[in-house]
């Protein structure tokens, strides 16, 4: 007899997993339309870009900070590339992604400079940069969308496809990108020594000082880092949608700071996983998917996304101090 103790999860992401089950059931059995294998692939494709911005978040929530200014940071990035390739006569889509991911990296960077070396709180860098760079996209470009872009930015490519029964399916490009990076940080952050050090200087951060690891310079990587993820979901994201629209991306940073939190990335520094934070995208993903198909307007969708934020902060809190509490007899 299968004993229920069995089934209690082990961890944050076992918790998740139930939760998302949860969720699949119920809108499965509140509409049709929802369980079906092409729109699970849709999904999965269209949160592919806040898969790999969270992914980079989390690699600096893991050291303590936070940084909100990624959509910014995506805008930037793709007008520039696709203002070079329209005008200027940018063909290489190799220089294209490694200029892409160098302006994405230096403006993280500028951003952990300011933070380390002003001692400024993290927040409030990262809002000031978001209101910047964005502002100066909207007032240089006026707002206009770019469309006659280069080929090798928009054409469609036929990445991993099957079929079941008399249908084809496949498993696009941004999933594919978005499956990279997702591996890449696993291995940076459970594999190296570096990663190692992040999760340190989360931990602890005078600690960390105090046995020589160099926290100044390991913000630069984690800040950079998230900057270079930006710029790749920017340009997964032209590629996608086969357009550049300057006001496209920024507005949706809530729900990428949810997803990582829900997967376990704590404000606090120190804890979370690549596999908790995909896990949280997919959770989001599924709550706006569900509800949309069953209905639900829009607006009551950000209730729940707050409510969803409200709560795993809470928990991630109420962890932290049962952890931390002194008991006297």
């Amino acid at each position: 007899m299968l004993k229920l103790s069995r089934l209690r999860p082990s961890g944050n992401e076992g918790y998740l997993a139930w939760v998302l089950l949860a969720v699949i059931v119920t809108f499965s059995l509140l509409t049709p339309q929802f369980l079906t294998l092409q729109n699970l692939l849709d999904l999965t494709e269209s949160y592919a870009v806040s898969g790999i911005f969270a992914l980079g978040l989390f690699v600096v929530l893991v050291t303590g900070g936070i940084d909100i200014s990624f959509a910014a940071v995506a805008s930037v990035v793709q007008y520039a590339i696709a203002t070079l390739a329209i005008h200027y006569g940018l063909s290489s889509p190799a220089g294209s992604i490694l200029l892409a991911i160098a302006i994405g990296t230096v403006l993280g960077m500028i951003n952990a400079i300011l933070i380390y070396c002003l001692r400024i709180v993290s927040i409030i860098v990262t809002i000031s940069m978001q209101s910047l760079l964005f502002g100066m996209l909207m007032w240089l470009t006026n707002g206009t969308s770019l469309y006659d872009l280069p080929d090798w930015l928009t054409t469609p490519i036929r990445v991993l496809p099957f079929s079941v029964g008399e249908q084809h399916y496949q498993i696009g490009l941004p999933v594919v990108v978005m499956l990279a990076v997702a591996a890449l940080s696993w291995v940076l952050l459970n594999k190296t020594h570096l990663g190692r050090q992040l999760f340190a200087v989360g931990g602890d951060q005078e600690s960390a000082r105090r046995i020589g690891i160099r926290v100044g310079l390991l913000h630069l990587f984690a800040y950079g880092y998230l900057g270079a993820m930006a710029a790749i979901g920017g340009l997964v994201q032209v590629y996608r949608v086969g357009e550049v629209v300057p006001n496209a991306l920024v507005g949706g940073e809530l729900d990428v700071l949810a997803a990582a939190v829900l997967g376990g990335a704590s404000l606090n520094g120190g804890k979370g996983s690549v596999v908790g934070t995909l896990m949280g995208v997919f959770l989001i993903g599924v709550l706006k998917n569900g509800l949309n198909l069953i209905g639900v307007s829009s607006y009551f969708m950000n209730i729940v996304i707050g409510v969803v934020i409200v709560a795993a902060i809470t928990v991630t809190h109420y962890k932290k101090r049962k952890e931390t509490e002194v008991g006297f007899a």
